[in-house]
């Protein structure tokens, strides 16, 4: 019996339908069979399906994740380039920023490493935070000029310190610093110093210099915005903290214990390390003394100031006033402007790159809205704590000494060549110099032993012609320092009321001398009230120098023999080549505190090594010492003081300076000797002197 099914399949079961079956086979019941192949012997069955799902999912993965990083990548890039100078450079309102920056010693370092810092969330934050701008900017709502951003800016340890490490140490570096005068010859000179820049830990024995502050905590209060007004500050140091106040400060211990106390950062004193608008008249020196301004240009460091240290309210305006210096040469000067036009031209242009760098007018930046703290000049900067009226509860002051920082300043006038400069002290200080509140003590604290290590003379003068006259320190107006606070003039300066004796002058006396400079009613040691009338050619009628500038040449003698001294020896004329004593020797008879020949303020030759006091007049002799044969004045009264001959003042002269009021010779209460007629009471102490 035949069948109509394939006799090889295997038989079905009549109770499963035909769906459920192809479903457990994986065919597909609604498709027809798939015809057999020719030849195989097989029946054909049903078609196989199509894996194209599985492909599907995995290219769309691969999509995504493509996408993905290609979104990654971009914001990337998006984010890092507007961080980047390039971007904050297209919007013109940050033009003074971003041109100062271009200048500067960190040109090459992205905004966004000092603005931003590093990582996703102070990138979010500062993008957030400043969105705000989109609209603020193209609309002009927005404060000029743009304020420094100094509460927003990111911590200084990943900012600064990223590279810059914090216990580095630095040697001295010898700075030069060229002014040119405003005058035809555009007169140069020349200030030198070694700046003491320091830093590092005090446990490897450096911790010291500009950079102390770094290794040793610093806290303070500012009252303003600026942090340019510190009436409060307080320092660690050697496991010692100790608050300083202003003493110019009316706030109360109260007042102060609810305000903010800030650590002192980098940014406390560089807070122009990029942005660094500079004063015109320096950057003009810095372009002449390197040739882009010929520096031999007659009159041109005046016209240049006169244009560049004007405000103007275009930049079309100051292109004008800039342009008019040619004119100037053209018409004022036109034997000049003939011969040197092309100069004349170069150093218009320079003018013009000079304020382009310097001044903003659009936005009203410039160097005054923008104060530098490094220095203390033209702004307080180290000056709003190191002003010498910050004091402790004992009354020490945070140091205010010009060479804590750096040394002395040494001046090349016109024509002279920069004095060296030593980078460490050859000789360690005196005990005195480490007062605390030195600067303000050495106005008056000044005595012969300041000649051992400084020339004197014209004290208080700005000549240049000694240490004390000092331009670099007297001529200039440091109205940022305290010296003259109550509280300061209180501590250092000795009280000015009249001994009744002529004090001796300390410095020398020369014709450059101005006694007014430190005696004057509104000096640092101002003379007594009943001084008031008193010219300076006065001075010297009273008062004698104890210390003289210039060398004496001494001749040496051979040694003196044994002689026992006498009235009659010590009248006897000095020999021939033996310098006479420039002073009194009434109470400094002990003539080798000063003439030691091992060393001291003006020491004896070598060969006088060995000899006694009491062998000096021997030889020298006073150089106020007369010969019987001048007549002198009557003696009147007997005792010490006085000359040889003119008796004492038995008086104390405060209230009674005015001699000829009791004495004059021709009538008063104790009248002078007739030969005294035609004296002034202002030469009585040439010979009078008061009472021991």
């Amino acid at each position: 019996m035949t069948s109509d099914t394939d006799p090889a399949a295997p038989p079905s079961d009549p109770g499963v339908l035909p769906e459920l079956e192809a479903a457990a086979t994986g065919a597909n019941a609604s498709e027809p069979p798939a015809p057999s192949e020719p030849g195989s012997g097989v029946a054909a069955g049903p078609p196989r399906p199509k894996r194209r799902r599985g492909w599907l999912i995995a290219l769309g993965i691969v999509a995504v994740l493509a996408f993905l990083l290609v979104f990654f990548v971009v914001s990337y890039e998006v984010l890092h380039f507007t961080e980047s100078g390039k971007f904050c450079d297209t919007c013109h309102v940050m033009d003074p920023e971003a041109t100062v920056w271009r200048n500067s010693p960190h040109a090459r370092t992205e905004c966004g490493t000092c603005h931003v810092g590093p990582g996703a969330i102070p990138a979010i934050q500062a993008k957030l935070a400043n969105v705000r701008y989109l609209w603020k900017y193209p609309t002009g709502a927005y404060e000029k000029p743009i304020p420094s951003p100094i509460h927003s800016l990111r911590p200084v340890e990943v900012v600064c310190e990223q590279c810059h490490w914090p216990q580095k140490f630095y040697e001295n570096r010898l700075v030069t610093k060229p002014s040119y005068a405003q005058d035809e010859a555009n007169s140069l000179t020349q200030t030198s110093f070694a700046l003491k820049t320091g830093g590092g830990e005090q446990a490897a024995g450096q911790g010291r210099g500009i950079h102390w502050h770094i290794d040793n905590p610093v806290y303070y209060v500012a009252t303003d915005e600026k942090r340019q007004e510190i009436p409060w500050v307080q320092a660690e140091y050697n496991g010692v903290t100790t608050t300083y106040k202003d003493v110019n400060s009316q706030l109360t211990d109260a007042d102060l214990a609810n305000m903010e106390k800030r650590k002192m950062d980098c940014v406390d004193c560089h807070n122009r390390a990029t942005h660094i608008f500079q004063r015109p008249g320096e950057a003009l020196d810095e372009a002449m003394s390197r040739s882009l301004i010929a520096a031999d240009l007659p009159y041109i460091k005046e016209q240049g100031v006169a244009v560049l240290e004007m405000t103007y309210a275009t930049e079309a305006e100051a292109a004008t006033a800039i342009a008019a210096v040619e004119d100037f040469y053209r018409t004022q000067h036109p034997d000049v402007y003939a011969t040197r036009e092309e100069d004349v031209k170069r150093a218009v242009a320079g003018l013009q790159t000079i304020f382009d760098n310097t001044q903003f007018p659009a936005t009203g930046a410039d160097w005054e809205t923008h104060k530098n703290n490094i220095g203390h000049k033209d702004f307080p900067g180290c000056f709003r704590c190191h002003d010498g009226k910050h004091l402790s509860a004992d009354n020490q002051a945070i140091r205010l000494e010009c060479n804590l920082c750096h040394t002395v300043p040494q001046v090349a006038l016109p024509g002279q060549p920069v004095p060296p400069i030593a980078l460490a002290p050859s000789v360690p200080e005196p005990e005195s110099h480490h007062s605390t509140t030195w600067l303000s003590e050495h106005r008056y604290k000044f005595e012969a032993s300041c000649a051992n290590c400084h020339t004197v003379d014209n004290p208080g003068g700005s000549d240049n012609s000694s240490f004390c006259s000092n331009s670099a320190c007297h001529g200039a107006d440091w109205q940022y320092a305290g010296l003259n606070a109550p509280k300061v003039k209180e501590l250092a300066a000795p009280p000015s009321v009249p001994s009744g004796v002529a004090k001796a002058i300390p410095h020398p006396i020369g014709p450059k001398t101005d006694c007014e400079i430190c005696h004057g009613a509104q000096g640092v040691r101002p003379a007594p009230e009943n001084h008031v009338s008193f010219t300076p050619d006065m001075c010297t009628s009273c008062h004698s120098a104890t210390v003289e500038e210039t060398p004496v040449v001494i001749t040496p003698t051979p040694a003196p023999t044994a002689v026992a001294a006498t009235p009659e020896a010590s009248a006897t004329p000095a020999p021939s080549g033996v310098p006479a004593i420039p002073h009194e020797v009434a109470g400094r008879e002990q003539c080798l505190m000063c003439h030691d020949p091992a060393g001291n303020v003006r020491p004896a030759p070598q060969n006088h090594a060995g000899r006694t006091v009491d062998t000096c007049q021997m030889c020298h002799k006073p150089a106020g010492i007369v010969s019987e044969a001048t007549p002198q004045p009557e003696a009147t009264a007997e005792g010490g003081g006085g000359t040889a001959a003119a008796p004492p003042i038995p008086h104390d002269l405060a209230g009674r300076d005015d001699c000829l009021v009791c004495h004059n010779p021709a009538g008063g209460l104790k009248p002078a000797p007739a030969d005294h007629a035609g004296r002034t009471s202002d030469v009585c102490q040439t010979c009078h002197q008061p009472e021991q």
